[in-house]
């Protein structure tokens, strides 16, 4: 049986360190010198673009025939010119295992050199490399440090290390998105969690623009460490109190979403409808189970495990939504699973975290809806909804607002509002 590339250990090119490649074998992967039987290839300073506009590397290419190599041009400051690279793939014996291989280490160079890898340098950029993971343990063990010096405050390291975990949390469910690097915590990255914060926790913009204020402290320790180049939370923009940033559908958006949705993607419809109908943040939607639905009493239980305010609650599951679970077979399935599973449709594995953003993306630009509406509009336009032909006590108790004025005098601990059920709205 012949040797696999995975079998020889080859995954990725993240171990390799600038000028200390002569010779060196990383991975089975030899990364062949300049020497006397090799060919020193250079492109001198007149073959470039300009002398202003250098071009600090070529696009790594698999080569075929008697030898099998990739290779690259990169520029070395010492000879002033691009110099070649290259990667041997002889010693693999099969064709198939040496174009498996070439196309792996054409990925990962590629990715190096864009995030500033230079193979002739020994340069700063070296530090970026180091997996998140660790550079996120490495800044907690340093508040912690800080913290029992007495140099932080105690309020304001317990506060930085909850923040720390809300960003672990994100960046571990982050689906097919997640970031192994530290180069790769950019600002497109720190935009998603930030969204996340307002879109799927429901936080406000003030809360939103303390974590961006923290977000900002930890790039800055990241930056003087040498592990980014830059901020690049100094040009996220901080959101004035009170800002709107989401609107509630109207009558006309919610049917042509409806009609929509049935025809197209009914697990992402009865999505919606939950989200119209019992206003649970989606976040916590995400950790709905089958168990938790009570079709007797027609309530869903969020545990205080995974609720906003730590509280375990009910809320009214109304007709509409009984007879889409009915329609698509809910009740068939384990109460184990969760009620959206990764393919939207209930299963024993959790959806990842930003799903239902994303979902919601592509339904927007299919409708041709404006930005403003938002999957948490769905939400708002549910409150409004209800509250219209209900009563705006009804609307909060669903809503598990937590406005004591107002709410406490009708709440009774585990009790949900029967006109909760029987409310269609226009979804």
């Amino acid at each position: 049986m012949s040797e696999t590339p995975l079998s020889k250990g080859f995954r990725t090119l993240s171990g390799l360190e600038p000028g200390h490649n002569s010779g060196h074998k990383f991975n089975d992967i030899t990364l062949v010198p300049s020497s006397n039987n090799v060919k020193k290839m250079l492109i001198s300073e007149k073959q470039l673009l300009s002398r202003k506009e250098i071009v600090t590397f070529t696009l790594p290419k698999l080569h075929k025939g008697k030898s099998w190599y990739v290779d690259f041009f990169a520029y070395d400051p010492a000879r002033d010119g691009l110099r070649r690279k290259k990667y041997m793939l002889n010693h693999f014996k099969t064709r198939k295992e040496k174009e498996c291989m070439g196309t792996i280490l054409i990925h990962n160079i590629y990715q190096m050199l864009i995030a500033g890898w230079n193979p002739f340098t020994q340069g700063k950029r070296t530090r970026q490399y180091t997996e998140l993971t660790v550079v996120l343990q490495r800044y907690k063990a340093f508040i912690e440090y800080q913290s029992n010096k007495g140099v932080m405050k105690s309020k304001t390291a317990t506060d930085y290390l909850s923040r720390l975990k809300k960003l672990n949390k994100f960046l571990e469910e982050r689906g097919n998105l997640r970031i192994k690097y530290v180069y790769q915590l950019d600002k497109n990255a720190i935009l998603d969690f930030l969204d996340y914060l307002m879109f799927d926790n429901d936080v406000s913009p003030t809360t939103r623009n303390n974590y961006r204020t923290w977000l900002s402290t930890l790039c800055t320790w990241m930056k003087d460490r040498m592990y980014i180049n830059d901020n690049p939370v100094e040009s996220i923009h901080m959101l004035r109190e009170g800002e709107k940033f989401r609107e509630a559908l109207n009558e006309d958006a919610l049917h042509k979403l409806g009609a929509y949705l049935k025809d197209n993607n009914a697990p992402f419809y009865l999505v919606c409808l939950m989200e119209y109908y019992t206003f649970i943040r989606p976040n916590e939607l995400r950790y709905i189970k089958i168990g938790d639905i009570n079709i007797k009493n027609q309530t869903i239980y969020i545990s205080s495990l995974v609720s906003k305010n730590r509280k375990g609650q009910y809320v009214a599951l109304n007709n509409v939504l009984i007879r889409e679970m009915i329609r698509q077979n809910i009740f068939n399935n384990p109460s184990s699973d969760y009620l959206f599973g990764e393919n939207l449709r209930p299963g024993p594995v959790q959806i990842y975290i930003n799903r239902f953003r994303i979902e919601w993306k592509k339904v927007r630009a299919a409708l041709q809806f404006p930005d403003k509406y938002q999957f948490y509009s769905l939400k708002d336009a549910g409150i409004r909804d209800l509250a219209n032909a209900e009563g705006i006590v009804i609307a909060r108790d669903q809503a598990r607002h937590s406005d004591i004025s107002v709410t406490n005098r009708y709440l009774k601990a585990g009790v949900v509002d029967d006109k909760a059920k029987h409310f269609e709205g226009a979804l």
